[in-house]
C-alpha cells in the first residue's frame, strides 16, 4: 500500500512538474520601425510565454497580454527581472487563468524608446498595438479579440501602457501600469540636460548612463528633429535655461497632459489598474494619475504597496497583474 502511495504521488509530482509553460524567442520585422533616423534595427526580438497547455491543446486559443519593459532593460532582461515564466507558471498554478504574455525587446540606442511615435526612432505605438499584434494573431492560437487582449508594462512600460492604450481601445481591453513614469514632463532644467548637451559622437552617448541617457532618449521620442544631426532631436534645456518650444512638445506628451484627448477612448477600456510603491518616487504623479482618471470619471483602482520602484516588480506581477489580467480578459 505503502509503494503505491508512493508512485501515486510521484505520478502527480511529475505531472506537476510537467505542467509548466515555456518561453520562445522569436524576432519579428517591423516595417513601422524601419528607416528610423538614429539607425536602430528594425528586426525586434519578441520574448513569448506559451501557458502549459498550449503544446497538447491543439484546438485552445488563449487570450494575450502585452507586457512592457521598462527603461534601460533589454526584453531579455527583463524577462528575468520580472521573472516572468516563473510568475506565469505560479500564477496558472495557483487558479489563474491560462494566457500568452508577450514582452517585446524595446531596447534601443538610448536605452529605451519611449514605446513613443518618432521620425529618429520609428512608430513603436503602431509596433505595439498594430503589428505585434498582428503577428501573434497569425503564428499563435490567440482569441483576436480586444476582450481578450491586454496591455501592461513597468516604468516607461507604464507610461506606454497609458500612451498606447488610450489611442487603441478598439485593440486592447485592459490596462495595467506599474509604477508609470513620465506622466508630467514640463522638462524644466536639471541634472542630466547639461551632460547630455555636451556629448556629440555616438560614441560618447553610448557610454552614457541615466540620467543623462534618459534625457535623450526622450528627446529622441518627443522633440525628435531630422535636421539635427547625429541624434536627430532637441533638448528642452542646456543645463541653465530652457527652450519653451521644446519643453511644451515633452509636456504635451505627459500621460496627465494627454488625458484630456483621450477621456472618451480611456472610458472604454473593461478594467484599469494602477499600482506604485510607497517607496517610489514615483508616487506623487501615479496619485496624481489616479486623481485625474476619477476627475474625468474613467473607471479604474489604484493602489499604493509597500516597496520602492523596484523591488517588488516581479512579485506584483506575480500575485496582482496576471490574476488582474485573468478575471478580466475573455477566455475560450
Amino acid at each position: 500500500m505503502l509503494r503505491s502511495l508512493l508512485f501515486i504521488s510521484a505520478l502527480c509530482y511529475s505531472a506537476l512538474t510537467l505542467a509548466q509553460g515555456r518561453v520562445e524567442q522569436v524576432v519579428v520585422h517591423a516595417a513601422t520601425l524601419e528607416g528610423n533616423l538614429i539607425g536602430d534595427s528594425a528586426d525586434r526580438s519578441v520574448y513569448i510565454y506559451l501557458p502549459p497547455s498550449y503544446a497538447n491543446s491543439p484546438d485552445k486559443r488563449y487570450p494575450v497580454l502585452y507586457l512592457l519593459h521598462g527603461y534601460g532593460l533589454t526584453g531579455e532582461r527583463w524577462m528575468g527581472f520580472a521573472d516572468v515564466e516563473a510568475g506565469a507558471n505560479a500564477a496558472i498554478a495557483a487558479g489563474a487563468q491560462e494566457l500568452i504574455v508577450v514582452s517585446p525587446d524595446a531596447y534601443n540606442f538610448f536605452d529605451g524608446s519611449m514605446y513613443s511615435s518618432s521620425i529618429a526612432t520609428g512608430d513603436w505605438e503602431a509596433f505595439i498595438a498594430e503589428e505585434l499584434v498582428a503577428y501573434l494573431d497569425a503564428n499563435y492560437r490567440t482569441l483576436p479579440a480586444r476582450e481578450s487582449r491586454g496591455l501592461a508594462g513597468h516604468s516607461m512600460g507604464g507610461y506606454g501602457t497609458m500612451r498606447v492604450g488610450m489611442k487603441y481601445p478598439e485593440v486592447f481591453s485592459a490596462l495595467y501600469p506599474m509604477s508609470a513614469c513620465c506622466l508630467i514632463d514640463g522638462a524644466e532644467p536639471g541634472p542630466g540636460f547639461a551632460s547630455s548637451a555636451a556629448y556629440t559622437s555616438r560614441e560618447e552617448v553610448a557610454a552614457l548612463r541615466f540620467p543623462g541617457k534618459v534625457t535623450l532618449a526622450r528627446a529622441a521620442a518627443w522633440s525628435p528633429n531630422a535636421a539635427n544631426p547625429p541624434f536627430y532631436a532637441d533638448l528642452p534645456a542646456d543645463g541653465t535655461s530652457g527652450n519653451p518650444e521644446i519643453q511644451a512638445k515633452w509636456h504635451a506628451n505627459s500621460i496627465i497632459t494627454l488625458l484630456d484627448q483621450y477621456t472618451y477612448n480611456l472610458r472604454r477600456y473593461n478594467a484599469i489598474q494602477i499600482d506604485v510603491g510607497t517607496e517610489d518616487n514615483l508616487i506623487t504623479n501615479n496619485r496624481l494619475l489616479d486623481e485625474k482618471l476619477s476627475a474625468a470619471s474613467i473607471p479604474h483602482s489604484f493602489e499604493t504597496y509597500a516597496g520602492d520602484h523596484n523591488n517588488r516588480v516581479a512579485q506584483r506581477l506575480r500575485e496582482n497583474v496576471l490574476p488582474f489580467f485573468s478575471q478580466h480578459l475573455r477566455g475560450q
